[in-house]
């Protein structure tokens, strides 16, 4: 039989018993919580929207980045030519001792932009030089003599006419202008250089040229030319008739040139002309409304061209005024370019007439100006003139049906001679 001392610590052992038991079973309980804690912790870690969506901010956020860094996820937004323009300009202004001049450094920076890009027109004008631009002629405009064409976004002169200051000062096809009036802080584009020389009969201008061994080269010797601005009397377009064959030639596409070819036509039908020379050498192109109306006095219908845009393709039709169905050549050379382009390629795709001469500058480009909101205003290409193919026309050209260069025989005009021979065994056929 058991005493009472023993009952009394047999109880105490089993209190101990359980203490310890209790003890043991918190601290099992409390590494578990710990190893949960631990996974969740791993689970969600990066997981930014679960997290978030339960009230957390997310993990992967190791606070504000430094000043001129970017964190992994705002890496896109650096993907822009302003954003970064913008945490540069709020350096200097915050931390800088320097300034920096506002209309200085757009223009360094347009520039530099444009040096960038693939395309040759781009240019920025600041508020001073597109006002110039953009003023209205005072109505009696006199120039040098000389029709202006552009490649690569530069001037040349594509026509030196006849006994102009420009001809006798020694002005060439070809002459790229670098300067006028000693401003040569810019690509003189045939705009600016039509604008500039927009004076008054008797005023005087001093033009740098450059003279390259090609139009594509770079180099080649300039000249400087001081010359008096008068009144030229040239004809855009004028006519002839060889035996047979009516010539028309086109100097450029004025507002009124298909209106003066179709004049030309009729008075050359009427004289006895069955076929048709249509002269296009030398012409820089102009208006594109002018090109399709042409393309349309000899093409009944279909495309005449096809414009590529950012937001597609559309395409300009015949507009059904035809004014002859009889036998045509087109002649060509590595002047002819843009709005003349097009046409040439409608005639020789509608296959309407056979192309003769050199192939074309290959000038499918056009050239929008938009105003800017801070002043001045922004000129590059928004789209490409393509034929009715849609083959293309930009840096590549026309190429004639009948390749044929200028002889060497400046009084004998081969690539003209051979056109009319052309022309003339068309009707025979």
């Amino acid at each position: 039989m058991m005493k009472h001392g023993d009952n009394i610590s047999v109880a105490a052992s089993a209190r101990k018993m359980r203490a310890r038991n209790l003890r043991l079973m918190r601290s099992l309980a409390f590494v578990v919580c710990v190893c949960v804690a631990f996974s969740v912790g791993f689970f969600l870690r990066g997981n930014d929207a679960l997290l978030e969506s339960i009230g957390f901010s997310p993990l992967t956020d190791g606070g504000a980045p430094a000043p001129g860094t970017a964190s992994l996820k705002d890496k896109d937004t650096y993907n822009s030519l302003s954003m970064r323009m913008s945490e540069v300009e709020d350096i200097i202004k915050e931390d800088s001792l320097d300034s920096y001049d506002l209309d200085a450094a757009t223009m360094s920076v347009m520039g530099a932009l444009a040096d960038t890009t693939e395309d040759n027109y781009l240019r920025y004008y600041d508020p001073a030089r597109y006002a110039s631009l953009m003023h209205e002629s005072s109505g009696t405009y006199a120039g040098i003599g000389v029709l202006f064409s552009e490649f690569n976004g530069r001037a040349y002169a594509v026509d030196v006419f006849d006994g102009s200051v420009a001809q006798v000062a020694g002005v060439r096809q070809g002459d790229y202008v670098v300067a006028i009036d000693g401003d040569r802080g810019q690509k003189w584009s045939t705009s600016e250089v039509t604008t500039s020389l927009d004076r008054n009969e008797g005023d005087t201008v001093v033009v740098t040229w450059r003279r390259p061994a090609t139009l594509e080269a770079e180099g080649g010797d300039e000249f400087t030319t001081t010359l008096t601005c008068s009144k030229y009397d040239v004809k855009n377009v004028t006519s002839d008739l060889s035996d047979t064959v009516g010539y028309i030639k086109v100097k450029q596409l004025t507002q009124n040139s298909s209106g003066l070819v179709k004049q030309a036509i009729a008075d050359l039908a009427s004289r006895g002309a069955l076929s048709y020379v249509l002269d296009l050498r030398d012409n820089p192109g102009g208006y594109l409304t002018q090109a399709v109306d042409m393309a349309s006095l000899f093409v009944k219908s279909g495309t005449i061209v096809q414009i590529q845009t950012k937001d597609g393709k559309n395409a300009k039709s015949a507009t059904g005024n035809v004014a002859t169905d009889k036998p045509l050549v087109v002649l060509v050379n590595e002047n002819t370019a843009a709005a003349a382009e097009v046409l040439a390629a409608a005639l020789q795709e509608s296959q309407r007439s056979t192309l003769v001469g050199t192939t074309t500058l290959g000038k499918g480009s056009v050239q929008v100006t938009r105003d800017l909101s801070f002043g001045g205003a922004l000129r590059y290409t928004a789209a490409y003139y393509l034929s009715p193919q849609g083959r293309d026309i930009n840096g590549v050209g026309i190429v004639p049906n009948v390749t044929v260069g200028l002889s060497g025989d400046a009084s004998r005009d081969n690539q003209k001679s051979l056109a009319l021979e052309t022309a003339q065994s068309l009707v025979r056929e």
